[in-house]
């Protein structure tokens, strides 16, 4: 008896490991490297745009890169704010975030370093706000790891988005942050980012994903052991869920 009850005991679990596998085949084969539709009106025309808001010069290759190669694949206009003076040094020595941005895609980045994007692209003759065709992304409240750099910036973005500073119709999206365990069980996570409520979702196919392993290797002073690690078990490697920022 004992032995019928391990047999019908790991016969259940392979049962259940397959069926998580066909889970993972089926999501990835219908989205992998295409992302479910963003509900924004950006489209593919002149003047549509995307700014990526970051605290840190390799942000935007750990957690961003599914949701950057899906927009910039799309031809939008990928602007990088980044909120830290070491960017400042990076861009003038041509180095780290440049090159990263490049891996990602050679031709759809500016860099906004003293200037202001939402001052340059969205405001009229009258200090008044325009409609223009944009989206903006950034970190949760959580700011996906917990940094405290991270979460400023949410912060500061929502400080902008509640007293209406931004684009009329702009649309903040910011990355969702999950528990540790999802955050380091790679493509593991999707069937669960899939199941769990979120209004977009990224997911990149392998070519993608050698895309962002690149982009990262840009950041050499950035590359101790761990980040090794990241690379092969991060879930934001692979996958980007985003909420809708509300007032």
């Amino acid at each position: 008896m004992e032995t019928l009850g391990l047999g019908l005991g790991f016969g259940l679990l392979s049962a259940l490991i397959y069926t998580y596998y066909l889970c993972i085949r089926s999501i990835y084969r219908k989205n992998g490297g295409v992302g479910r539709q963003p509900p924004i009106s950006v489209k593919e025309e002149a003047g549509a745009a995307a700014l990526l808001v970051t605290a840190h010069p390799d942000d935007e290759c750990m957690f961003f890169a599914p949701a950057l190669l899906w927009l910039t694949g799309r031809r939008l206009s990928v602007h990088l704010l980044c909120l830290s003076t070491e960017l400042f040094q990076t861009i003038q020595n041509c180095s780290g975030t440049q090159s990263s941005l490049q891996s990602l895609s050679s031709d759809m980045y500016r860099y906004i370093t003293s200037e202001c994007f939402f001052l340059s692209l969205s405001t009229d003759g009258d200090g008044g706000t325009q409609d223009i065709d944009c989206q903006v992304l950034t970190f949760d409240r959580d700011g996906v790891s917990g940094h405290a750099n991270h979460i400023a910036v949410y912060y500061a973005v929502r400080k902008l988005y509640s007293k209406k500073k931004l684009p009329n119709e702009c649309q903040i999206l910011v990355l969702q942050s999950v528990n540790i365990l999802r955050k380091y069980i790679s493509i593991l996570d999707l069937p669960i980012s899939w199941m769990k409520p979120h209004h977009v979702m990224y997911v990149l196919d392998s070519w993608g994903y050698q895309q962002a392993k690149n982009a990262m290797y840009c950041h050499q002073s950035q590359l101790q052991w761990f980040r090794h690690l990241y690379l092969y078990f991060s879930r934001y490697m692979f996958i980007n869920t985003f909420h809708l920022m509300s007032r």
